[in-house]
């Protein structure tokens, strides 16, 4: 049973096993990628239900550019469709979207769609659901390095730079870190998604492949995550010595 008063405010979740679910059945990767938009649709209603705030979706690696053509143009037009039959659904459950990631190397037709949907659910808040496109943390964090280092040599930035500076830089800047990262297909490992930002998160791997996760897997990461003590470095007898 989900404890409401203790809900993650930033669950994280890469999304995996879309190829994989087509091959076991037959089917083109494409069909598995198709598949995986239910589980989408589901996980994000499932979310604003319970009262998270914000869901970050590994939709698109800067890695996964490198796959077979025909995959990657099928995986831009589906990201297209996905954008415009879910916009409507998004402003009547007042969920806000954004995206993080290198959105100009995004097809323009993707972008200008994505663009169009984050300004029309750009004042709902009952949750904000947040794609990450073209997306990889060395990626985020280099571009943050150059930032820094544009702004420093402009005499904007000077002194030591701690993180809560580098915070300000990065892709994710303003919205809190995940307290949940999930990962489905049973692989046991970050791929390049948020190392900054998971510092201190907790991780829920399952074996269940992107397109079989439903809501009530999800409610299974959290419950999971509820039974956890979270000590940021510090001791268990600090920590609940300060409730």
């Amino acid at each position: 049973m989900i404890n409401k008063n203790n809900i993650p405010s930033h669950v994280a979740i890469i999304m995996d096993g879309n190829g994989r679910w087509a091959n076991q059945k037959g089917l083109l990767r494409a069909i598995g990628h198709q598949g995986g938009v239910e589980a989408v649709r589901d996980t994000v209603e499932g979310a604003a239900e319970i009262g998270v705030k914000y869901l970050t979706l590994y939709a698109f690696s800067t890695e996964n550019w490198s796959r077979p053509k025909e995959e990657v143009d099928a995986l831009m037009e589906l990201l297209v469709q996905a954008i415009n039959d879910e916009t409507k659904t998004l402003n009547d459950n007042n969920i806000r979207l954004l995206a993080i990631g290198d959105i100009d190397a995004l097809p323009e037709k993707c972008r200008n769609k994505l663009n169009e949907t984050i300004h029309s659910t750009s004042e709902n808040s009952r949750m904000t659901l947040i794609l990450a496109l073209s997306y990889s943390s060395k990626w985020e964090i280099t571009r943050a390095f150059n930032l820094m280092l544009c702004d420093f040599k402009a005499g904007k930035l000077s002194g030591t730079i701690y993180p809560e500076i580098v915070d300000q830089y990065l892709t994710t800047a303003g919205i809190p870190d995940p307290d949940l990262l999930i990962r489905t297909s049973g692989e046991y490992r970050i791929s390049n998604f948020l190392l900054w930002q998971i510092a201190y998160s907790e991780l829920f791997f399952t074996e269940t492949l992107w397109p079989d996760f439903r809501r009530q897997h999800l409610f299974e990461a959290i419950e999971d995550y509820q039974k956890r003590e979270r000590r940021f470095g510090k001791t268990g007898d600090q920590i609940n010595n300060s409730i």
